[in-house]
């Protein structure tokens, strides 16, 4: 199933379709807790991921919580041994660490999503 954003105030919701109840949804990615939302089409799903926006704000608000997930820069990767090796090959062929060359990789492949 392909799934697409959709920025709503500054945060950013997966979108996918449920052909079972026929209906888009939408699930909000960056907050700290969860928030999803759904509708028949586009423009009452914009409406509806507002609404759940705002209730999640305003909960947060009224709890003292902050409503942004934050990350810690740092995540374990399980990769083939074999594909760990030519990723460490490579990185020293370009006078790299492991991280930098895995950082620059991941920066390409998220900016060509966006």
């Amino acid at each position: 199933m392909k799934q697409n954003l959709m920025e709503i105030d500054g945060y950013h919701a997966l979108i996918s379709y449920d052909p079972e109840i026929e209906m888009f949804r939408g699930e909000f990615v960056d907050l700290n807790g969860g928030a999803d939302f759904y509708a028949r089409d586009i423009e009452n799903l914009r409406r509806e991921g507002q609404v759940s926006l705002n209730v999640f704000m305003d909960m947060c608000r009224e709890k003292g919580i902050d409503p942004k997930r934050r990350f810690s820069g740092r995540f374990n990767v399980r990769i083939p041994s074999d594909l760990h090796a030519r990723i460490a090959r490579t990185a020293k062929a370009q006078g790299k660490s492991l991280n930098q060359l895995v950082a620059e990789a991941l920066e390409h492949e998220v900016s060509e999503a966006h």
